[in-house]
């Protein structure tokens, strides 16, 4: 494996080596050790493939109640704060701050889960999660909540989520193994977007009906169902991996790592640009929902639940996939910046609402194709820091956005906001496809003619093609 600078010198088992041919990992010094995810012919694997595995299966049932909890408690947290403030800054200011520490404190978070047992670490973040939901749950149903009060859950909520997010990354790979990895995790976001279809109907029943206590109240208990997972597991069945032993200069050892690999770095810096800016659906749709179409929870829950819709095509689509390759994080990446202008600049309320789950669908394709690419190409003594550095800036960007965003969205309407984040996403995209483009020593070709492939990126010179190269030319 190359590595940056302090890194492991040798390749761990099932490392980034077991990913890449062979021409790939022969690369000259200085140059990007591969930008390719995966090699070309591996089988297509099933669906639902890594759920043959018992501890994986317990993991996921736990997760897909906990997380129809967490989304309940989403719907509900936004909607009482623009019903407490009728502000969409403040609920950029909610995301904000429960995404905050993620940003100040995210790469500590990765070398916990580096260093510590992460089945364990996990009981202890579940647990501490679920009191979060039932303390706002308290103070909603007493009748004596202030939004400063849901601030406050938020920012905690956050805190906890700095060590569970890394450490839940990187346990996929203990149970399932190398092999399994890319699927467990798409299935992992088909989980979540599942869970993204029934929590929010549920909120908007609850809320609608009984207030937003009640949903607070079952994320709270739904965090019983992870940790019960957790203890039943068989530990003699989990991937042994090698902990980080307890040393000076971690956190700057990650940080080498991934600046010396720009098959790690690009693809991060580009989901840093669509969390930070194309990804605050919290703001706009609760936006459209209330100052566009004059709408009230339920039209809210339904945005989210069309999103969430595609989200899950998506994930099913991408589990189906043997590989993840970077030509397809940015031609997503792209096309999600369009989709998202469209749905801005939308005449109907059925067209904007029509225009969600295909934005769903591609927004997960990114997520899925950026954390898969990169859990296959990091060594496995590292995971726990370079995944939290992909976490950090993906997740830990909207603190950065959000406020911005919302006042954007304030200041000039919900169609200007939406577009702005679009915008910024599509040129994020090319910027950097182009450098991914110079890294494997391709060049972009136009070709106008008739029954040719107009757009195409070719090898500037050399007639052989590396799997650099392959990874991000388009397919035949």
């Amino acid at each position: 494996m190359s590595t940056g600078s302090g890194a492991p010198s040798a390749p761990a088992p099932n490392s980034h080596h077991d990913t890449v041919s062979d021409d790939a990992t022969a690369t000259a010094p200085g140059t990007a050790p591969a930008l390719a995810a995966g090699p070309a012919a591996t089988p297509r694997k099933g669906t639902f493939s890594s759920l043959r595995i018992r501890n994986y299966r317990l993991f996921a049932t736990g997760q897909m109640v906990s997380n129809t909890g967490t989304w309940m408690q989403r719907i509900a947290q936004d909607w009482l704060v623009l019903s407490l403030t009728g502000s969409s800054a403040a609920v950029g200011i909610t995301t904000a701050l429960q995404f905050l520490p993620m940003l100040l404190f995210g790469l500590y978070g990765g070398v916990i889960a580096d260093r510590f047992a992460k089945r364990t670490l996990l009981f202890l973040t579940q647990s501490a999660m679920g009191l979060t939901g039932l303390a706002l749950a308290v103070l909603t149903l007493s009748g004596e909540v202030q939004v400063w009060h849901v601030y406050l859950v938020a920012f905690a909520l956050g805190m906890v989520t700095v060590v569970d997010n890394p450490c839940r990354q990187a346990f996929v790979s203990e149970m399932v193994g190398q092999d399994e990895l890319s699927n467990a995790v798409s299935l992992n976001s088909a989980n979540f977007q599942s869970a993204r279809l029934i929590g929010p109907a549920v909120a908007g029943v609850l809320i609608t009906a009984f207030g937003s206590g009640w949903a607070f109240l079952f994320n709270g208990l739904s965090f019983l169902a992870p940790i019960a997972g957790l203890l039943m597991m068989r530990t003699s069945e989990l991937h042994e991996v090698e902990r980080a032993p307890r040393s000076k200069g971690q956190l700057r050892e990650g940080l080498r790592y991934v600046s010396g690999r720009p098959d790690l770095i690009w693809p991060i810096v580009l989901v840093g640009f669509i969390g930070t800016f194309g990804f605050n659906f919290p703001i706009w749709l609760t936006a459209f929902a209330h100052h566009v179409y004059h709408q009230g929870a339920g039209t809210y829950s339904l945005f989210n639940g069309l999103m969430a819709a595609g989200s899950l095509i998506g994930a099913l689509l991408a589990a189906r996939r043997a590989g993840s390759r970077l030509r397809l994080l940015v031609g997503a990446a792209l096309l999600f910046g369009a989709l998202e202008i469209a749905a801005a600049l939308a005449p109907s309320f059925w067209v904007f609402a029509a225009l969600l789950a295909p934005i769903g669908m591609v927004g997960l394709t990114i997520n899925v194709t950026a954390n898969a690419s990169i859990q296959m190409a990091t060594d496995p003594l590292m995971r726990g820091r370079v995944m939290s550095l992909f976490m950090m800036v993906f997740v830990g960007g909207t603190p950065l956005g959000a406020p911005v965003v919302g006042w954007v969205t304030d200041t000039f309407g919900p169609r200007t906001g939406f577009v702005a984040g679009g915008a910024i996403s599509m040129g994020a995209a090319v910027v950097i496809g182009l450098i991914l483009a110079r890294v494997g020593g391709l060049r972009l070709k136009i070709d106008l003619r008739r029954g040719r492939r107009h757009v195409a990126f070719v090898p500037r010179s050399c007639p052989t093609t590396s799997s650099a190269e392959r990874d991000l030319a388009p397919a035949a």
